[in-house]
């Protein structure tokens, strides 16, 4: 007979990944499952996962780099369900800033801004209110941006901005564009990018604005 508690642990995490919709910390779910032990918590994360693939579910429980969980649907069922999606969270414009970030990155705001334009300001404070990007001031007049560690989670990227630019060029490759970094081809990264990020829940395909 399955242990009561063991259960009842297994039920609150269940609940609170699947409330989230993203990545929680191991703090987070120690708290939900009231334990102070991390290999508790991975144990029945572990559990919770290989139940999730026994059923064949649609979703699946993956433990992520820095012992963090996440609930999310499988790869396999994205193009099956996207017309059903809620209206996305970005749209055409601070997509393609994000794009530009996540390529050139670290990047000086001052040279987002000189590339996208001055519009963009308001792109910046969105996805760094929605954990996206992080900005760090250098001085009394700029920052420098990065991608933050839910950015990489959300859209399959690995942490180290170094092997993100890899994965990054692998899709540009993929897509036959050989110069990244030269001219014009800024714009063209940029609309790649914009391309694969086009998939997920974030991206709204029916917005055109800059």
């Amino acid at each position: 007979m399955s242990d009561p508690r063991n259960m009842q642990r297994l039920a609150m995490l269940e609940a609170a990944l699947y409330s989230a919709g993203r990545p929680l910390d191991m703090g987070s779910l120690k708290l939900v499952a009231r334990t102070k032990s991390d290999k508790v918590i991975l144990r029945l994360v572990r559990e919770l996962s290989i139940r999730y693939e026994a059923r064949r579910s649609a979703l699946e429980v993956k433990i992520l780099p820095g012992n963090r969980a996440v609930m999310r649907l499988k790869q396999s069922y994205d193009m099956t369900v996207k017309r059903f999606t809620t209206r996305p969270l970005l749209t055409i414009g601070p997509l393609k800033t994000l794009s530009y970030i996540a390529y050139h990155q670290p990047v000086m705001q001052s040279q987002v801004i000189e590339d996208r334009g001055n519009h963009v300001y308001a792109h910046l404070r969105l996805m760094e209110e929605m954990g996206l990007i992080m900005r760090e001031r250098l001085n009394g007049r700029s920052s420098i941006i990065e991608t933050t560690a839910y950015f990489s989670d959300y859209f399959g990227f690995g942490h180290d901005p170094q092997k993100s630019k890899i994965q990054l060029r692998q899709i540009f490759s993929q897509m036959q564009i050989h110069k990244l970094d030269n001219g014009d081809e800024k714009d063209t990264a940029s609309e790649v990018l914009e391309m694969a990020f086009a998939g997920g829940p974030l991206a709204d395909s029916g917005d055109r604005l800059p």
